[in-house]
């Protein structure tokens, strides 16, 4: 099997020619659209990070900004709610917005439904950071994917809808000599 037609060998098909040869037993459907899928993610990863310095923030409080912006209006969310959605911890959460607070991004206020609960609500500061964070996210994004023609990413995006997770599948424990069942 070789790389399919298009811009000339990459470092996967480099990847995948070593363990035809090497290990070909390891190859399965899955193994080259993972490694893409991998690459592709570090590279999507790279371009966010890439930008957000020159913004003045983490990913953490991109992720915090752009949760709130992507909320609506009033742009606000419970903490557990805005943690739960971004795979934070409270802790974690509650360090991120005591900065983007002293900045002047975010504010605490009261629940209008329960005055014992805590709301985090963006600022219009903060707003105007989100937007300029999305706008520059997208567009760094974009930037990785320049070379690929629409079409392309239109029919990769339909292609990766039909294989995406739906769930995550449990680990299978490693069949080695030390811990085979006995039977």
């Amino acid at each position: 099997m070789t790389a399919a037609p298009g811009p000339g060998p990459d470092p996967v098909d480099a990847l995948m020619d070593a363990w035809r040869t090497e290990l070909p037993d390891v190859l399965r459907p899955t193994t080259e659209l993972s490694k893409r899928i991998t690459q592709l993610a570090g590279a999507l990863d790279e371009a966010t990070r890439g930008v957000l310095p020159e913004l003045g923030l983490t990913v953490a409080e991109f992720d915090i900004l752009v949760a709130l912006r992507r909320a609506g209006e009033p742009y606000r969310m419970q903490p557990n709610e805005l943690a739960r959605s971004l795979l934070l911890s409270s802790g974690g959460l509650s360090n991120v917005v005591n900065h983007l607070t002293g900045r002047g991004l975010v504010r605490r206020e009261p629940s209008p439904d329960d005055g014992r609960a805590t709301m985090i609500r963006l600022t219009p500061d903060g707003v105007r950071t989100a937007e300029r964070a999305v706008r520059a996210h997208a567009d760094a994004h974009e930037a990785v994917f320049a070379e690929a023609s629409p079409t392309a990413v239109q029919a990769a995006a339909r292609a990766l809808r039909e294989v995406g997770i739906r769930r995550r599948p449990a680990p299978r424990p490693l069949r080695t000599g030390r811990n085979r069942s006995r039977s």
